[in-house]
């Protein structure tokens, strides 16, 4: 049962201590096994190819506390195997999907008690860590690896349902080069985006949007989350650039617009596009859609909605997509992950 000394309803989403997280260490060409570590803190060599070439990916999942009483994990597997292609992209040894989805149901017994109380909005966000901990001076691969997950409790992102926010392109600025790393979740990615991001921020946008890099002339993704557009007769559209990360939220976002007989189409979206749509959004497991009011570049405004406005196929996705991960409404594609506690 969920802690009694926690105020959930307080929640936000940040690191917090738990019960412990699970380690697995890579070397002479195999997989240890799994350790549960109660300390949150690691020792690695100087010389770890993560800390000078880069050699790490990471993932992001929720586990939620359903309805009836039953703790799921969201799509587990896309995210694996999302893992997976990171890790061959990085030349490291690839976590195979059995043994993920076994690490994360370990991690969700061990910390059951975290997983938020059924109708507070929040869940059990999942970390799984990939890094080169070996060392490795010269510029190759290392010999050692460990792959970690690690969990804590989450809220709602936003308390009191999804709030519009405000976005702007900043031109000088750019997330992933084409044929570069930008379709595999690597830090490097987010290291690319942080001077940019904290000076949205600082200007007053919550978020910026990249446009591609090669002609800055088609829409690409927002600096944390991929890019959705709705249609005035209700199509989703959404880019199609070998950039883009493939969101396991987008993935599940198009197929309940599927679901619900809307026209999906996955395809280049050029920047003058984003005037014809009525709704726009950013997608991912953070908040699932953020709605997206205006949009600046430079001088130029495109304002889409009103700023108190949510758009009606976007809190219809919202609803749908929690709803299947609370238990409320049935998982016909099963994407709930049972976890036996």
């Amino acid at each position: 049962m969920p802690r009694t000394d926690i105020d959930w309803a307080k929640l936000g989403f940040g690191f917090s201590d738990v019960n412990c997280h699970i380690r697995y260490v890579w070397k002479d060409g195999a997989w240890g096994e799994p350790q549960m570590v109660k300390d949150p803190y690691i020792t690695m060599h100087i010389g770890a190819s993560c800390l000078h070439y880069g050699q790490e990916c990471f993932e992001g999942m929720k586990a939620f506390r359903q309805k009836d009483g039953k703790v799921v994990i969201f799509r587990p597997d896309e995210n694996a195997k999302r893992m997976y292609r990171t890790a061959q992209r990085c030349v490291m040894p690839p976590v195979p999907v059995e043994m993920f989805i076994d690490a994360a149901e370990r991690l969700v017994r061990a910390n059951e008690e975290f997983v938020p109380p059924y109708g507070t909005g929040g869940s059990l966000y999942l970390r799984p860590l990939l890094i080169g901990t070996g060392p490795q001076i010269g510029v190759a691969p290392a010999k050692e690896y460990t792959f970690i997950m690690m969990c804590m409790p989450v809220g709602a992102y936003y308390k009191g349902g999804i709030k519009p926010v405000r976005a702007v392109i900043l031109d000088n600025w750019d997330r992933a080069a084409p044929h570069g790393m930008g379709d595999v979740k690597v830090g490097g990615n987010y290291a690319a985006s942080l001077f940019a991001h904290e000076k949205a921020k600082h200007d007053g946008w919550p978020v910026e949007l990249y446009l591609d890099a090669k002609t800055h002339t088609y829409v690409e993704e927002f600096s944390t989350s991929n890019f959705l557009g709705i249609k005035a007769d209700g199509t989703y559209v959404t880019p199609d650039s070998c950039s883009v990360l493939p969101s396991v939220t987008n993935m599940s976002l198009k197929q309940c617009a599927a679901d619900l007989g809307w026209k999906v189409e996955c395809r280049p979206v050029p920047y003058e596009e984003i005037k014809e749509f009525v709704e726009v959004a950013a997608c991912g497991t953070a908040v699932v859609v953020t709605p997206v009011w205006e949009i600046t570049r430079g001088e130029e405004v495109i304002k889409i909605s009103e700023p108190d406005s949510v758009g009606p196929h976007l809190q219809k996705l919202y609803d749908t997509v929690q709803g299947i991960q609370y238990g409320v409404l049935p998982d016909a594609h099963g994407w709930c992950h049972e976890v036996k506690i």
